[in-house]
Order: structure tokens, then C-alpha cells, then sequence
């Protein structure tokens, strides 16, 4: 499978562990007409449902959330959490667009709504690699596998830096990862790049406004371009049960330095100073 995923006509798109060729990691984009419906099971999978924009209402376990956004852009979500085997419907009260995924789960936790006031929120980096990371469904909230963040990348600006990986190589964790992307304005683009030295991996990738990009293995570091704002939503599952999540993914060594340093030791222009015209000598 390709690691690029372009949307269908209708904006929907989806992964499974069987299309992407990893082990836990489901996820899926949909959007929903004013009076359409949507109705699935979790079966033995823990889901998280995140609205990225308009209005629906979301059934289950004989409860009832109403969920509204209106960009991704302008506002937090509110995600709803649902337990291994619950069936629920998703009935759009307006045009909406939702992402959802999950991950095997043993049933710990029950079904739940987490509002943007329980969302840690933080600004990332320095110098043009900041960016704003929104812990949506963060190791500070409770999930078995599941993790959600939401990441700002402002226009020229660098993200995912120093490029960090979480493949079970070198020490790490094992996470799967998906990188679904929003740009402003819609015309605007992104670079991802994947890489993994020790295969011989290395893909760079132009991300459109509602790609989905897979981080299969290695390195990912993500580059926006001037003039376009960039926004993704990581879903990530892997061998990380609970507390285990808030473990960190492991820096590459070469580029760890820039952590103490985020100006990169830029250099300084220009490069030559020109002369200064001695404006006495021409009266």
C-alpha cells in the first residue's frame, strides 16, 4: 500500500491494519450531508471519533453527544471515547466531516466524552520549527492504546523536529502513526518526509489539503510552506499500553543538538557586506 492516501469524490478515505501492512492502527475519514447517517460497532477495537467541522449528534450505549465544530482552524474538539463492542450512530444535524479510528483494546475503560478543557495544549520548538500541539487524546488522559494529537504548523514553519522516531529501532517504542492533513488555504501544501537509514527508506511526499500520510517506520519530519498553514491529526497505536504511552519517541542523534539551540545556528545575511557610497565625494 502506498504510504500517500488521496481522498475519494465524496472526501472519504480509510486505513486498516491489512491496507497499511502493520499491526493496530485503524483509521478513517468521513463526511456526512445534513440528515445522513452513519452507523458502525467498534467490535474489539477502542475508537475515538474526532469532528473536524459542522454538526452531528453521536448515539451510543444509551447515551446521546452533540458534537459541533467549526473548523479544525478556530476551535478544540470535543472526542468521544468508545469502549471495545459498542455499536453507535452518527446522524449529521448539518454537513460534516469527521475522523475516526482505533486500536485492539481489552474493554478497561468506559464509554466517554473529553472536552477541550481537559486537553493539554503547548507550544513546541522555537525559531521556525514552532508549532502548537494539542494533546487531544494525550497519555494524560485515559485510552489502552490509543493516542490523539492535533499539530499547528505555522506558514514557513518546521514540525515533528528533531526528526524523531517510535518503530521499536534503537530502543524505541513501537507506534504505528497516520497524518491526516488540513492546509490554509485549501491550495496550500506540506512536505513529509520518511526515512529510515537502516532500510533505505526515504519518501518525500507533497501533503494536499485532506491527505492521509502513514509514518511506516523511521524518521518524519513535516515542512510547511510559505504562505500555507498547516494542520494534521496524528492517531498512534502501538505496543504502549496505558502509562506506557507518555513515553517519548527517540530523537535523531545528528539533529538532537537543535533542542538547546532552536535557531539551527542560522547564518546571517548577507553574506558580504556591500560598500557604503561616500555620498561627500560626489557633490
Amino acid at each position: 500500500m502506498s504510504h500517500h492516501l488521496k481522498p475519494g469524490p465524496l472526501g472519504d478515505l480509510g486505513v486498516t491494519p491489512e491496507t497499511a501492512g502493520w499491526r493496530y492502527l485503524s483509521f478513517g475519514v468521513r463526511q456526512l450531508r445534513a440528515g445522513e447517517t452513519f452507523s458502525s460497532n467498534t467490535r474489539g477495537l477502542e475508537m475515538a471519533v474526532v469532528p473536524q467541522a459542522g454538526h452531528f449528534t453521536l448515539e451510543a450505549g444509551g447515551q446521546r453527544f452533540e458534537l459541533k465544530r467549526e473548523s479544525v482552524f478556530t476551535e478544540l474538539p470535543h472526542v468521544v471515547y468508545l469502549p471495545p463492542g459498542t455499536a453507535f450512530v452518527i446522524t449529521a444535524q448539518a454537513d460534516s466531516t469527521f475522523a475516526h479510528g482505533g486500536a485492539p483494546a481489552e474493554g478497561q475503560l468506559p464509554l466517554r466524552l473529553f472536552g477541550p478543557r481537559e486537553m493539554r495544549v503547548e507550544l513546541r520548538g522555537g525559531a521556525n520549527a514552532t508549532r502548537q500541539v494539542s494533546h487531544i487524546l494525550g497519555p494524560d488522559l485515559p485510552a489502552e492504546r490509543l493516542l490523539l494529537y492535533e499539530v499547528y504548523t505555522p506558514s514557513g514553519n518546521w514540525s515533528g523536529w528533531p526528526p524523531h522516531r517510535h518503530d521499536g529501532q534503537l530502543g524505541s517504542l513501537y507506534i504505528e502513526e497516520t497524518y491526516h492533513y488540513r492546509i490554509q488555504p485549501p491550495e496550500g501544501w506540506a512536505v513529509h518526509r520518511n526515512y529510515s537509514p537502516e532500510d533505505g527508506l526515504d519518501e518525500l511526499l507533497l501533503a494536499r489539503d485532506g491527505d492521509v500520510i502513514l509514518s511506516p517506520r523511521g524518521y518524519h519530519p513535516v515542512a510547511a510552506a510559505p504562505g500555507s498553514n498547516v494542520y494534521y491529526l496524528n492517531f498512534m497505536a502501538g505496543e504502549a499500553v496505558g502509562e506506557q504511552r507518555s513515553t517519548p519517541p527517540l530523537d535523531e542523534a545528528q539533529w538532537a543538538w537543535m533542542r538547546q539551540d532552536w535557531s539551527g545556528r542560522a547564518m546571517h545575511l548577507p553574506i558580504q557586506e556591500l560598500p557604503v557610497q561616500d555620498k561627500s565625494a560626489q557633490d
